[in-house]
């Protein structure tokens, strides 16, 4: 058969314009899906469970609570309640949605044009730093519930089949939500409620169109546009956000200029974020008491917030006072009869500095020192009514002086130490042994290394605030020593007790027998009464104490009790320069004195004890020292019955306004 000829085959029909794009579409959609089907094998193969869109990941948190039960802390990651968008302004989503992801509400879970955009950025700034990912807030919103923050392809494919999950399930109100409610804001807070809070001290329903464009203006870099620690830089943020919202019509131009006029408060902590260098000081503790948590823990302290509050009030109103005089910095420590750390300030503005003064700084004691010279001498046969001479001495090469310059002549060892002469405290160590002197101050509380020169009789010795207090405790208790202490009790926040103190609580040790205990408060009672603390005075109440200050006025102290209770006051300069003839009968006196006229109404103060029997087991020699909740008290903690309430507080007493008195604390 012979074969057909081909040009005898009738002509192939062309394709109509339709039909060809009808072809090609669907050659496209077949070799589409074919790439979609490989890019879900590889790249959704491992995906995170998407079961875990309700669970919240971070870090265990740590709650400090007071002695009744007030926060005091918390350190860690911070959630709030979720937020109803409902209750928002509108004004609030649409500045995260202007700034972030202006087409939220027409794609579908992500920006082509936006990916096209970023991947040219990516490849035109090659090694330029991380790259680029375009990412829609549902993207985000799939980062951060599921993804790391690794900056690779992978992790951003993977983060758009997210998104288009989310998208399928969640309608754009909602998925919105999610956003608000768990993105970061830096300094801990998740959350726009939490961030609210956090910065403005307010439930996110009530956030103007400013303190809004500045949260929202934070997605960028929580850290780079901190308000806290960047405020120049988050608020050319916040005006750029402002702008966008303008030009998507959130608001009008008229709301955003009423914006930029108004100022922006933005607390530098968090309202619940009090007592911070007590914070510092107990966190470490916890640590090493339990390690490192791996649940939230709730810590019981012994800290009393209405009195910590007394303690800032009276140390930022005296520093204040005395600036003129030199004085840029300060702590105070506070202690019961048992050790208990009730008050802790280690300086006059946290945010300024956090370097903690009351228990890291070593600075020279001063005169504050002498009374373990004194308790020595006593407790090896003086006493008070002992005569003495204040003439000029010589140890060695050591010429000792005493402050006014002046000898006094014939007088008691009661007097040397109201008046605190240099000359009898420097004989008296001589002759009972520096190193004995060195052996009292240890067994009392001072733990920080003691020099055995003469001059350690004046006080050349570097100790801390803390310390001090500690050392002192034992005239104030009958005798015992007590180590300070902050930790009452560490739990879960299930209720497991991982530390209690009652469970192994140390035996009281005696440190200072009769009669030399009733005899050195007799002698301290004086300092007050006639001697260089007379400006510490509160009346009515039964207290003593000793003042102190260093060579060319570097430091100046004083350190004060009455029955169970202690407090410690520093004054000075953190570059160790000399303040303008402070000494510790002026500033630290008079800040010991704002402090304890504040903090005595509250307490049980008795009576200065003399020597007393130990306790029996399990007993508290000085009871629980706080006077019962005082109906309608202001600033009382909100409580059931067992917490306490403080006295309606008063004005703190600045340095400056406390009544003139000679000062005559002498030099070391």
């Amino acid at each position: 058969m012979a074969r057909s000829d081909p040009r005898d085959r009738p002509p192939r029909r062309r394709r109509s314009f339709l039909q060809g794009l009808f072809y090609w579409g669907a050659v496209l959609c077949v070799w589409g899906g074919i790439f979609a089907l490989a890019f879900l094998a590889v790249f959704a193969a491992d995906l995170p469970d998407t079961s875990s869109l309700n669970d919240v990941r971070r870090q265990p948190s740590i709650s400090y609570l007071d002695r009744s039960g007030g926060l005091v802390s918390v350190r860690g990651s911070q959630y709030a309640p979720p937020v109803d968008l409902e209750k928002l302004p509108p004004y609030v989503p649409a500045a995260f949605v202007a700034i972030e992801d202006r087409w939220f509400y027409w794609h579908y879970g992500f920006n082509p044009w936006g990916i096209v955009r970023s991947q040219v950025y990516n490849l035109t700034h090659r090694g330029g730093g991380p790259l680029r990912g375009g990412s829609t807030i549902t993207q985000q919103l799939a980062r951060n519930l599921f993804l790391t923050m690794d900056q690779t392809y992978r992790r951003k494919a993977q983060e758009l089949v997210l998104a288009v999950w989310l998208e399928t399930k969640f309608t754009k109100k909602e998925i919105l939500a999610l956003y608000l409610n768990r993105v970061y804001f830096g300094a801990g807070a998740y959350g726009i409620e939490a961030a609210s809070q956090r910065y403005f001290g307010k439930p996110a329903e009530r956030l103007t169109i400013g303190e809004s464009a500045l949260l929202a203006g934070m997605m960028k870099g929580p850290s780079r546009y901190s308000p806290v620690s960047s405020a120049d830089r988050a608020a050319r943020r916040a005006t750029v956000v402002l702008n966008e919202m303008v030009r998507s019509g959130a608001i009008t131009p008229e709301q955003r200029a009423e914006a930029i006029r108004t100022p922006v408060r933005v607390n530098p902590t968090l309202a619940s974020q009090r007592a911070q260098y007590f914070t510092d000081w107990v966190d470490e503790q916890v640590r090493s008491l339990v390690g490192e948590p791996t649940e939230d823990l709730i810590v019981e302290t012994t800290l009393d917030l209405p009195i910590q509050a007394s303690a800032e009030q009276a140390l930022r109103a005296g520093v204040a006072g005395a600036g003129g005089q030199g004085v840029q910095q300060a702590a105070l420590v506070a202690l019961d009869g048992e050790g208990r750390v009730r008050a802790y300030v280690g300086g006059v503005d946290y945010e300024d500095s956090q370097f903690d003064r009351a228990a890291m700084a070593r600075r020279q004691a001063g005169s504050a020192f002498k009374p373990f010279v004194y308790l020595t001498a006593l407790e090896r046969g003086r006493t008070p009514d002992t005569p003495v001479v204040d003439e000029a001495i010589r140890i060695g090469a050591w010429e000792p002086r005493n402050y006014t310059g002046q000898f006094l002549g014939p007088i008691t060892l009661q007097t040397a130490l109201a008046q605190s002469v240099n000359t009898v405290a420097a004989r008296l160590a001589n002759e009972v042994g520096t190193g004995n002197v060195a052996a009292t101050a240890r067994r009392l509380g001072i733990s920080s290394p003691i020099q055995l020169d003469p001059s350690m009789a004046l006080g050349a010795v570097e100790v801390s605030p803390l310390e001090m207090a500690q050392a002192y405790a034992p005239f104030s208790n009958g005798g015992f020593a007590s180590p300070a202490w902050a930790i009452e009790r560490v739990r879960t926040a299930g209720g497991k007790v991982l530390y209690d103190r009652s469970v192994a609580r140390p035996p009281r040790t005696p440190v200072i027998a009769s009669p030399a205990l009733p005899q050195m408060n007799q002698m301290m009672r004086q300092v007050l009464v006639s001697g260089t603390g007379t400006r510490a005075r509160v009346a009515g109440y039964d207290l003593a104490g000793k003042t102190g200050t260093t060579s060319d006025y570097r430091d100046a102290w004083f350190v004060g009790y009455t029955g169970g209770f202690v407090a410690a006051v520093w004054v000075g300069r953190d570059d160790n320069t000399p303040m303008r003839r402070v000494t510790g009968g002026g500033a630290p006196a008079a800040i010991w004195q704002a402090f304890m006229s504040r903090a005595l109404p509250r307490l049980r103060a008795e009576p200065i004890p003399g020597g007393l029997p130990p306790p029996p087991d399990g007993a508290d020699p000085i009871g629980d020292l706080l006077q019962a909740p005082a109906e309608g008290a202001e600033g009382a903690p909100a409580a059931g019955p067992a917490q306490d309430a403080a006295p309606s507080p008063q004005p703190p007493v600045p340095a400056a306004a406390a009544p003139a008195q000679p000062s005559a604390a002498p030099r070391a």
